[in-house]
């Protein structure tokens, strides 16, 4: 006999508050293993690809372990070196700039000059806390990186549960079907596949996405002869999957950078302006479209809102979590509204309306 619908709501009531308890007190400690599950989700159908070709499931999570250490190196010797150089040298020149900046303005605005301005003032309090703070946030993000790099608990602990969790996906999805209500079962295996497809879609896709807008930023911006061009690329690929934010970002480091570096060379500032106009056509009408899709079912805001109340709550762990629960709110809020409009609340005492096709 089923459970009434109380006790089956108290039960999932339950669930979820260990989730977000857990979330609350063990994040540091969990982040690790949250890393490489989801590392080992997204290598599952490399996995699976490689299986098919002949390989057994132990020899292609090892040829994956392997590659993935060979780009890991490569990506640490050949590239992070050069990004962390020219964060150093844009956040050393950045009092620079704020001076050629207020000696634009003055030439502008002469009353800039009277040092009682409030415009000023601000100006020169702004390149105060730049100054001030400046290095401070380099050492910060430099150490932080190091840290992270050689910390033992990512060093260790995420390849190693990366490889067994990848070596025993397809045992732990076998385990956790054979625990599900056998009553609900068909129902919870349909929504997980509606979420892993959605969560999938997105993600690898979003993935691919920043990839693609931070080479092309990172390429243009080097062509064009912009000064940290390769930084501003990185970055604002990196936070593309931030609706908005990443383009706005990136338009604004990169402009006004080559204000300081191009002032009156209006062509320059033009090609600058015009490969963050054209990458965020390329994003908006070719690569999204192509990458994502229209059917994936993650609205930009209601992304946007997720990242913004995990993130604030929960910190980096929450926005690690953010994406896969909102994809699957998403897919139980569609699957709630289809229940709701074949219950008696919706059609009332009458006949149930006629389907469309």
């Amino acid at each position: 006999m089923t459970l009434p619908v109380r006790d089956q709501a108290k039960i999932w009531g339950v669930a979820a508050a260990v989730f977000v308890v857990a979330l609350w007190f063990l994040g540091n400690v969990i982040l690790p293993f949250l890393v490489g599950g989801a590392i080992a989700y997204f290598m599952d159908p490399v996995a699976d690809r490689l299986e098919r070709a002949g390989l057994s499931r132990a020899a292609a999570t090892g040829a994956i372990s392997i590659l993935a250490a060979l780009l890991t190196l490569l990506l640490v010797l050949a590239v992070l070196p050069v990004l962390f150089t020219q964060l150093a040298a844009l956040v050393n020149e950045a009092p620079a700039m704020l001076r050629q900046l207020q000696s634009l303005a003055l030439e502008r605005f002469p009353q800039l000059s009277n040092e009682t301005s409030a415009m000023r003032q601000a100006l020169e309090n702004i390149g105060q806390v730049i100054q001030s703070k400046g290095g401070e946030l380099v050492q910060t993000l430099i150490g932080s990186a190091r840290g992270v790099i050689s910390a033992i608990v990512f060093i260790i602990v995420v390849p190693v549960v990366t490889f067994y969790m990848l070596l025993d996906w397809d045992n732990m999805i076998a385990r956790i079907d054979e625990i599900l209500p056998r009553d609900h079962a068909p129902t919870i295996r349909r929504l997980a596949s509606e979420i892993d497809a959605t969560l999938a879609a997105f993600v690898r896709g979003q993935i691919s996405v920043c990839l693609a807008l931070g080479t092309f930023y990172a390429v243009t911006l080097v062509l064009a002869g912009l000064k940290f061009g390769l930084l501003i690329g990185a970055i604002s690929g990196t936070i593309t999957f931030i609706p908005y934010v990443g383009s706005l970002i990136g338009g604004i480091l990169a402009i006004g950078v080559a204000l300081f570096q191009f002032w009156g060379d209006w062509l320059s500032l033009g090609i600058v302006a015009g490969i963050f106009a054209t990458g965020q056509l390329l994003e908006s009408y070719v690569l999204t479209p192509k990458l994502i899709g229209s059917s994936v079912g993650l609205h930009p805001v209601w992304l946007l809102f997720a990242l913004s109340v995990f993130g604030a709550v929960f910190g980096f762990v929450g926005m690690l979590v953010a994406v896969p629960v909102a994809a699957a709110l998403g897919v139980l809020a569609r699957f709630g509204i289809v229940q709701y409009k074949q219950s008696r609340l919706y059609t009332g005492l009458g006949p149930p309306p006629s389907s469309t096709p």
